[in-house]
């Protein structure tokens, strides 16, 4: 018996917008049959002692400490700057 019907493929493939021939869609239907079989076995594992993880790698902050350090001075930023308007550097209007 299958947990997913052909109808459904093709209606998920639509409201997707995605063009699926009939033999595409027997075969997503093949497919997805399978991986929710494998989804089904899953929920029959005992995980009553088994913490929840949010990730399967521990994660750490690998960012540097923010810290103020000297950096380049207004002038040095815009001596190469194609046009500067006070301290700024001018770029043309995106918006009317």
């Amino acid at each position: 018996m299958s947990r997913i019907s052909k109808d459904q493929v093709k209606h998920v493939a639509h409201l997707a917008r995605l063009a699926v021939t009939e033999e595409e869609a027997e075969m997503l239907t093949e497919q997805l049959d399978k991986i929710i079989g494998f989804a089904e076995e899953l929920n029959e594992l005992d995980t009553d002692n088994v913490e929840p993880t949010t990730h399967v790698l521990e994660l750490k902050n690998i960012l540097r400490k923010d810290e103020v350090k000297n950096s380049v001075s207004v002038d040095e930023a815009m001596k190469n700057a194609p046009s500067e308007r006070d301290g700024q550097f001018k770029v043309p209007n995106i918006l009317e």
